[in-house]
């Protein structure tokens, strides 16, 4: 009898010891996960670290700047990345990748854009004939449907914040020949953008506001405009004259590239994500429209979609 309650202990013994190991494959150390300036990244980062934490994983979430965070996930102060915009993104991730020590994880399965574009009901209204062809804001009677008290007498176009693009879309509109007609003002953030919209509507006028698919707004109908085609090297920065758009882009996942080894199932995890459009707009949506917090909206999208983000982790 002894002997068989030895060996029944030592098959618990290592039975739990290779429960152990399997269980302990991620490191104890946080999950160091970023958080920027809008919505559906905000959202996303909660999604993952909840899913990250499903598995038995411990998740930090830190506000970081949004082109800075690059360098920190090269030298090790923040793990991953879920959302980089090719468009806004694109350079300063390129430069950290040249650097080393961070990692291309892949592609969402959603493509991006992030332009200068209207509400559809700018269009409905005939504020601007011509629309969505660029060329239409080269009419006075266009840009005069789009003033605002502090435009000085020119169309606006509201931008977000600064720290995203910089000065491109001003350099564009001067490239193009449109600043005797319009000016450019930069939001403070990314509600202020969606503020405009509402009041925009609200006062009658019309509004160009900066904007990016995916987004709440794919459902809302918004338009973006047709500028020149975006090719290699026609920014300003690039050495161009700035006369395009925004290319149509990629959504990429970066990772330190300790990353797979102090966390490997995590990493695997990650590696599978792919989002598509309407993912990312729901879990925007969530916020913009059902005005829920980030953590709330990422709680409901993750019990709405179990199926989805189950697989990931598979």
């Amino acid at each position: 009898m002894k002997k068989i309650i030895t060996l029944i202990s030592a098959l618990v013994i290592s039975v739990v010891s290779f429960s152990g190991v399997s269980n302990a494959a991620d490191s104890k150390k946080p999950i160091v996960i970023p958080t920027h300036n809008w919505s559906s990244q905000i959202v996303m980062a909660y999604v993952i670290g909840g899913i990250f934490e499903s598995m038995g994983n411990n998740v930090k979430y830190v506000n970081t700047d949004s082109q800075a965070v690059y360098e920190a996930i090269r030298i090790g102060d923040v793990d991953i990345s879920h959302e980089v915009w090719e468009s806004a993104f694109g350079k300063s991730f390129t430069t950290a990748l040249d650097k080393g020590g961070i990692v291309d994880w892949g592609d969402h399965e959603a493509r991006t854009l992030e332009d200068m574009g209207y509400p559809n009901w700018v269009a409905a209204k005939g504020l601007c004939p011509g629309l969505p062809d660029w060329t239409a804001l080269k009419n006075p009677d266009c840009a005069k449907n789009f003033t605002t008290p502090d435009s000085g007498g020119k169309g606006r176009m509201l931008e977000g914040p600064q720290t995203w693009h910089g000065d491109l879309i001003p350099q564009r509109v001067d490239a193009l020949g449109l600043g005797d007609l319009w000016t450019v003002k930069f939001a403070g953030s990314a509600d202020a953008l969606w503020a405009e919209l509402v009041s925009a509507e609200k006062e009658g006028r019309g509004t160009i506001i900066f904007n990016w698919t995916p987004n709440f707004t794919d459902g809302a109908g918004f338009t973006f405009i047709d500028f020149p085609p975006y090719t290699a090297g026609c920014r300003p920065e690039d050495g161009g004259d700035g006369k395009c758009g925004s290319p149509d882009g990629y959504l990429k996942k970066a990772v330190n590239v300790n990353f797979p080894k102090t966390h490997p199932a995590a990493a695997a995890t990650l590696k599978k994500m792919s989002f598509s459009t309407s993912h990312i707009g729901a879990m925007a949506a969530l916020v913009d429209v059902d005005k829920l917090t980030h953590e709330d909206a990422a709680k409901k999208w993750l019990a709405d979609n179990k199926s989805v983000w189950e697989a990931f982790t598979k």
